[in-house]
């Protein structure tokens, strides 16, 4: 399969390395190819029920963990067609970046880092998970048999390490981009916040709507990394945006009602965690030999909704004559 025009900075997919070499696809390009085994993978489609802030809202219309995808993806490929980037790598990336996210959002993924990291000299990331999914879990343990490349740019979409790839460091600055901004919109629609707490000048430099200011944000983007290896903003937005995002860490993120909920989501991740390392009988057959490792993995894939019900089944008592 031939690829579009790309320039000269762009990955090339036909260079592109997996660790079991396999035979080109007549149609597909192998990011092509990669995106569409993340796309069928149980795990990316448990993303529909997974908190991105707003735990178990009520309405139809909050970002769950897959809109949120969705959402990078669009924003990320802008980014990368202006730039005569990889489309295809980009959109694999964030098609796979959040798959290992534990249920309830940070607040899942922080109890599972704290329990393992107290209790069992562990840690806890899900950048890490993601690999993890589709490296090791999917396909019955077979794993993806992605190409470096995607796997590079999941890893390191957060965390200490820029992605080796100009594609995959669109993904990991376009989902701050991406989830700051449309979590303002959660949080306006959930009374959270109003317009008028927004911070002044750093709205002034971005913009006072969604539309707006992720218009001036790739628009930055992509000025400032029409050449060189970083993809970058400049100072002025980029000093306005990171401002925004420590607003909204201060006054959404950690705080009320936000902070609330998510104290009563890490109790059921934890619990939940000691109840399946303390009876293995309940876990599905086969996975890791180790136990805590085979836990981690069972409770970091659950939805939120299955959490819940799984909490209620191993904690509750059950409504039935005695």
């Amino acid at each position: 399969m031939r690829e579009p025009p790309l320039g000269p900075r762009a990955a090339r997919a036909d260079r592109a390395v997996r660790e079991r070499p396999e035979a080109p696809c007549p149609l597909r390009t192998a990011f092509q190819r990669d995106r569409d085994r993340i796309l069928h993978t149980k795990a990316f489609r448990r993303l529909k029920h997974k908190t991105q802030v707003f735990i178990a809202p009520e309405g139809d219309h909050y970002r769950t963990r897959l809109t949120h995808t969705l959402e990078v993806s669009a924003i990320a490929r802008t980014v990368a067609r202006a730039l005569d980037l990889n489309e295809d790598l980009v959109e694999a990336v964030t098609m796979g970046h959040d798959l290992g996210h534990a249920p309830f959002g940070h607040a899942g993924e922080h109890a599972l880092d704290d329990l393992l990291r107290d209790r069992h000299g562990r840690r806890f990331h899900h950048n890490l998970q993601s690999v993890r999914v589709v490296e090791v879990l999917e396909r019955d343990g077979a794993g993806l048999n992605l190409t470096r490349e995607v796997r590079d740019g999941i890893r390191n979409h957060t965390g200490p390490d820029l992605p080796a790839t100009l594609e995959g460091q669109i993904v990991r600055l376009v989902d701050r981009i991406a989830y700051v901004n449309h979590d303002i919109e959660d949080a306006l629609r959930a009374g959270i916040l109003t317009p008028g707490d927004l911070p002044g000048p750093e709205i002034a430099v971005l913009g006072d709507t969604t539309s707006s200011r992720l218009t001036t944000l790739v628009q930055d983007i992509v000025r400032m990394s029409a050449e060189g290896e970083v993809i970058r903003q400049s100072d002025e937005v980029g000093e306005a945006f990171r401002a925004l995002r420590r607003f909204m860490f201060d006054n959404v993120y950690l705080a009320a009602p936000a902070s609330g909920e998510s104290a009563r989501a890490r109790g059921v991740v934890q619990a939940l965690f000691d109840h399946h390392l303390a009876h293995p009988g309940l876990l599905p057959a086969g996975g890791d030999p180790d136990p805590v490792t085979r836990v981690t993995d069972y409770v970091a894939g659950m939805t939120d909704r299955f959490a819940l019900r799984a909490y209620r089944e191993a904690f509750m008592p059950r409504e039935a004559p005695l």
